[in-house]
């Protein structure tokens, strides 16, 4: 990236009234700025969100509460996991939705996710979401402006104007003095026409597209003879596999004191006996399988803590670059050859089985590493060298993003909240399937085929997209 350089009057700071000094900001307002604009606060009324959190409910006459795991950058609102709110929690009319208001999310990695309330008239939103209100109807089209603010240069500017403190987070002051392009209603409705015939076809797009992780737990499933819903039934957890599981509900189960003796360390916690777990290890009790340990080169271990260098040449692998699909690369964070010498023990190479082992939501990712540059992991990040003699890497990694590998790092997790830790003891003592290179081979085969396709439908939707990006950028001058 190269050095940004301007310049700008110290007494423009004092315009702003938390007397910003970050250059991020300026150079957003001085390099994002349009010829005829209007201020967001011109067109919309913006209306802080509540936490309703005593009041949730799962009955769907209630009222619908959109959060921020509901909101999306470039969709519609994705009411699967949608929370309902009991009617006494006394909601203020103008926090009501109506179908013409937008809601914005403004904490952390969400910031800029932004929806039209649309079906959801009659719900409220959530903390840590903005409503835009549209003030006058009669001059502009509410879809435009969704449309418009998931479109990149309106992304690129929100989050040129967030505040980096310990979290980032978007204020209000800031949101509402953000300069739109002076668009007449019946441009923006010219506009719309053109975005919606495209909108259509990224909608029958996306009806067609599975999460790569139902595509490998039904093809799993199928394989292996049990029920392809298992991964719902089991729900979502901490870890990464479980996020694609709807929410979990309260259990209530018994146990026998003799089940205790089926943990290695004597575990005590729920998620090691309930019921959905206590299936998954009775079927994998039923199949011939191996240990993970049987089937290593050499014992699992993770990276170190990286000394950074930017003018370092060896990217650094972390948590966040691990997408249970593929591994990115980093662009930013790198070592010097001289910590890449001193520490084997992160050194990464082509073939490695990468494990995220540390965090809420992240831990469990497992990807195979197909690169062949240098490369170093950092201390969160497990490293499984697979004997190819014995086991296949490609069925190893798809084997622990199916239900059937990732119940077992739900299971054997330790910690809490975000501090959850998945050692090299557990994953070493994980079950795999005893089956032939040939069978393994036949199942990734058919895996790699099925994500094909679902690639190349994302590939087309993206390239739909952009299309709507054009259509916007034309407008911003």
């Amino acid at each position: 990236m190269s050095l940004k350089q301007f310049t700008i009057d110290f007494r423009e700071f004092t315009s702003h009234q938390y007397l910003r000094f970050d250059e991020k900001f300026w150079f957003t307002i001085k390099n994002l700025a349009v010829y005829d604009y209007v201020l967001l606060k011109d067109i919309f009324t913006l209306i802080n969100g509540n936490s309703y959190t005593e009041y949730y409910t799962k009955e769907k006459t209630n009222i619908p509460y959109i959060r921020i795991g509901n909101l999306s950058f470039r969709y519609e609102i994705n009411d699967k996991n949608l929370i309902y709110l009991n009617v006494s929690c006394g909601i203020s009319e103008d926090k009501k939705l109506k179908k013409d208001d937008l809601i914005l999310a403004t904490i952390g990695a969400t910031i800029g996710k932004i929806n039209l309330a649309r079906e959801f008239k009659g719900g409220t939103f959530s903390n840590n979401t903005i409503l835009l209100r549209l003030k006058d109807k009669e001059k502009h089209n509410p879809y435009f402006y969704e449309k418009l603010f998931q479109s990149s240069l309106l992304q690129k500017y929100i989050w040129g104007v967030v505040s980096q403190k310990a979290q980032p987070n978007l204020q209000i002051y800031d949101l509402q003095n953000i300069k739109i392009p002076l668009i007449p209603k019946s441009i923006q409705n010219q506009i719309v026409a053109q975005i919606e015939p495209i909108e259509k076809k990224i909608k029958t797009l996306k009806s067609q597209i599975t999460a790569p992780k139902k595509v490998i737990n039904k093809i799993f499933a199928r394989e292996f003879g049990f029920d392809k819903n298992l991964y719902n039934e089991f729900g979502k957890g901490m870890t990464a596999g479980t996020q694609v599981a709807e929410n979990r509900i309260l259990r209530i189960f018994e146990t026998d004191f003799s089940e205790f003796s089926r943990s290695n360390i004597l575990r005590f916690s729920t998620r090691f006996y309930n019921k959905p777990t206590k299936k998954l290890m009775d079927f994998l009790d039923s199949i011939e399988t191996l240990q993970v340990k049987d089937i290593i080169t050499e014992n699992i271990h993770r990276g170190a803590s990286p000394k950074y260098n930017t003018d370092g040449e060896t990217p650094v692998i972390k948590t966040g670059h691990l997408k249970n699909r593929y591994i990115e690369i980093s662009q930013e964070e790198f070592v010097d050859q001289d910590f890449y010498n001193s520490s084997i023990r992160s050194q990464v190479k082509r073939g490695d089985i990468l494990i995220a082992s540390t965090g809420k939501a992240s831990l469990g990712k497992c990807d195979l590493l197909e690169n062949d540059q240098n490369l170093v992991v950092d201390g969160h990040v497990s490293i499984i060298r697979v004997d190819e003699k014995k086991y296949d890497r490609f069925f190893f990694a798809y084997f622990f993003r199916s239900i059937l590998g990732y119940f077992q790092m739900e299971r054997d997790f330790t910690g809490a909240t975000n501090q959850i830790e998945l050692y090299a003891d557990e994953i070493s003592n994980f079950q795999v399937p005893n089956i032939s290179s040939k069978v393994q081979r036949k199942i990734v085969d058919e895996i790699r085929n099925e994500l094909d396709k679902q690639k190349k439908m994302n590939q087309t939707i993206e390239t739909a997209r952009n299309k709507i990006d054009e259509i916007i950028k034309k407008i911003w001058k």
